[in-house]
């Protein structure tokens, strides 16, 4: 049953494992993904926070990502492999897995964190997410967790590739950019070696005071794409490390 926590009703456990349909055999591993550190410190009596399920699930999801790409789009260069995943294990991704499931209606936080707009908040929806995939790993194994997680991967993968490819890591940065108000990225040419039928070109793309990127290639839009994938690298990074703090 739902059960109030403050003046909020939250989702049990219970109801959100028949809600998704998820069909959790210990109750008590769901729990425990669904539990925020914040909530531990308001209340000791609580069992173990989701944290080392969160590690957890962050490996699961890499395995599984990488191993559907790797046998949906067997022509993809590992380039473009890593870029895909990438793109489908990253912060807001995951947190947008999150809301698809209305995962947030059912995390046991601590009133601060609640007060912040926790369940909202991208980092901590990503870090349940994950959790969420490490306990159910444990409980009901790798191909389960492949067949809940398909759906949403393929849904999120529209929105990744066209006709069978990634998108360019420059549109992607310039999406993230605009998403945040931030100005659009600047890319600068910073260095030319080489003799002119053998240029090597090195792009530097800067995005905001600490993310930033370089990238080198025989033209300067190979060079810029290559710059614009690294940023968008320590963008999730950044993002993780963030979630980590939290």
């Amino acid at each position: 049953m739902s059960k109030h926590q403050g003046r909020e009703m939250i989702e049990s456990p219970s109801q959100f494992n028949q809600r998704v349909g998820l069909g959790f055999k210990n109750l008590t591993l769901l729990t425990r993904a669904l539990t925020h550190r914040s909530y531990i410190n308001e209340n000791p009596d609580a069992i173990e926070d989701n944290e080392r399920l969160e590690f957890l699930g962050d490996a699961v999801l890499d395995f599984i990502v990488g191993a559907w790409l790797y046998h949906h789009y067997p022509e993809m260069a590992e380039g473009d492999l890593t870029l895909v995943r990438t793109a489908m294990v990253r912060t807001e991704q995951l947190a947008e897995f999150a809301r698809m499931i209305k995962l947030g209606d059912a995390m046991l936080l601590g009133q601060g964190e609640i007060a912040s707009g926790g369940r909202t908040r991208n980092a901590l929806l990503c870090a349940g997410f994950e959790a969420l995939i490490g306990s159910y790993y444990l409980d009901q194994g790798i191909k389960s967790v492949e067949t809940f997680f398909e759906p949403y991967l393929v849904q999120a993968l529209n929105e990744v590739l066209v006709d069978g490819q990634p998108r360019d890591p420059k549109s992607l940065l310039q999406e993230w950019t605009q998403a945040r108000g931030l100005n659009p990225p600047v890319y600068e040419t910073i260095n030319e070696t080489g003799p002119d039928h053998e240029k090597v070109f090195e792009v530097k793309v800067i995005v905001k005071e600490n993310v930033s990127g370089r990238g080198k290639g025989n033209s300067k839009r190979e060079a810029s794409k290559k710059a614009a994938k690294e940023a968008l690298d320590q963008i999730s990074r950044n993002t993780n490390n963030q979630a980590m703090e939290n």
